[in-house]
């Protein structure tokens, strides 16, 4: 438990201190007194959350890949993950970031941005969107630190991102009268800070960097792939679940997206530390696989679980009592405020089954078996999210769309968590080989009476 804790506040510091910036971010762009400002953001962050999933699912790969080589006390091969993660990570998201800038007015649509809104949200998002190589480069390089131990200078990396973005941001809106873009250009300036001191951190200090070499790269590429995809499409579910809710949203107006762009930035701020969890969980259970103690990997399981509960309902307490001041914060007119009332009374505690998943989710990448935590989240992004949300726009309108999206992740938390705490008994008495692309399930008894094979 120390260890999970340890590991899980020194990386919540980080990204809480970036997850504030967003909420300042809003909160600077409502004394703007435009709603259309707040239902900007509220789009540009479906997009935005997507990007920053894929960077992640690219970071999870490097900290199982490092972690794992670490705990096999191979420094090297984790060196050489390292830099060939950065590399084919960058070119990815090179890639992406191009598709989505040319596309953007055209997903803003999908989503249900129109007039004043999608042309706010377009400028916002063509300034971001081409920095989504330094974020993955940024992001591998906190996963490297953390997969070390060093959880600590990932940390002042995001925090310094955090700070940089806090101090340019009421300059650029208000000094400089730039309004939205200059929000953007502070996150710039926020990313570039942070992939300059991770890069700074793990080469100077951990020596955690070696020469790119293609061949290794080439060699290598196979088993980053098959972390960092399925991590990729499990992150990405998130969003494309978020997308739909937002599109139900938009169903209500303005106002249901303001809030819900309000509630969007209350989550990360209030549940940074679950957010982290998952991150923290990763290099515990990726060094103990290395080392093939699984009782520990059991053990990380149960703690972190207990952990986000108890965390998780200090903080509902904290926002019911406050339900009624946040919207007065954020300027919000009634429609809008009596959302974020009835999430702050109703939906907070069911955030604890949502970090159940993201810790399972952890425990499956690094045991190499990232294709259940797709499966897994793609379930709740689907069959957990759709019906669930459907049913509950038609029966209570915005509020219920609200209430299915809860009860859509109450379900799949509870999946995830069946089938993680099995997963790892079957690894522990040896019916199951972790690691390998498919599951390989060991003969446990003989085909039949008579059978040698025993």
């Amino acid at each position: 438990m120390k260890h999970v804790i340890t590991m899980t506040t020194t990386s919540a510091l980080g990204l809480v201190t970036l997850f504030m910036v967003d909420l300042v971010d809003m909160y600077f762009l409502s004394l703007l007194g435009e709603i259309e400002l707040a239902a900007a953001v509220g789009y540009s962050g479906s997009i935005l959350f997507f990007t920053t999933s894929i960077s992640i699912g690219i970071a999870i790969a490097c900290g199982a890949l490092v972690s794992k080589s670490i705990g096999e006390n191979d420094k090297a091969k984790a060196r050489r993950y390292i830099i060939n993660i950065y590399v084919t990570g960058a070119l990815f998201a090179i890639v992406l970031a191009g598709l989505i800038w040319l596309k953007v007015a055209l997903l803003l649509e999908l989503l249900g941005a129109t007039g004043r809104t999608r042309e706010l949200a377009t400028q916002y998002l063509r300034i971001i969107i081409p920095t989504m190589p330094i974020m993955v480069i940024a992001m591998c390089a906190g996963a490297a630190l953390r997969a070390v131990g060093a959880a600590a200078l990932s940390m002042y990396a995001t925090v310094t991102a955090g700070i940089v973005n806090a101090a340019l941001d009421p300059i650029f809106i208000f000094g400089f009268g730039m309004g939205i873009k200059g929000a953007a250009w502070a996150s710039v300036a926020a990313r570039v800070a942070m992939m300059v001191i991770g890069l700074y951190a793990s080469v100077n200090k951990h020596g955690l960097l070696t020469r790119f070499r293609l061949a290794h790269c080439i060699e290598d590429l196979p088993k980053i792939t098959a972390i960092a995809l399925p991590a990729i499409l499990t992150n990405i579910s998130t969003p494309i679940g978020n997308a739909y809710v937002t599109a139900s949203m938009a169903d209500f107006g303005d106002s249901a997206v303001a809030a819900m762009s309000v509630i969007g930035r209350i989550i990360p701020v209030a549940f940074g530390v679950v957010f982290a969890l998952s991150g923290a969980v990763g290099p515990i259970v990726g060094q103990n696989f290395g080392a093939k103690k699984y009782d520990r990997v059991s053990r990380t399981l149960s703690d972190s679980v207990l952990f986000t509960l108890l965390y998780v309902v200090i903080i509902s307490i904290v926002l019911f009592a406050t339900r009624h001041q946040i919207p007065t914060l954020f300027s919000l007119s009634d429609p809008s405020s009596a959302l974020v009332v009835f999430f702050c009374t109703w939906i907070v505690f069911t955030f604890f089954f949502n970090g159940v998943q993201f810790v399972g989710n952890a425990i499956f990448n690094n045991l190499g078996f990232a294709k259940y935590s797709t499966m897994t989240n793609f379930g709740k992004a689907t069959l957990g999210t759709i019906p669930f949300v459907y049913v509950g726009a038609y029966l209570a309108d915005a509020k219920g769309v609200l209430a299915g999206q809860a009860i859509g992740s109450v379900v799949f938390g509870l999946i995830t968590y069946w089938i993680c705490r099995k997963l790892i008994s079957d690894c522990a008495h040896n019916v199951i080989k972790p690691g390998l692309k498919k599951p390989v399930y060991l003969r446990r008894f003989p085909l039949w009476p008579y059978s040698s094979n025993r």
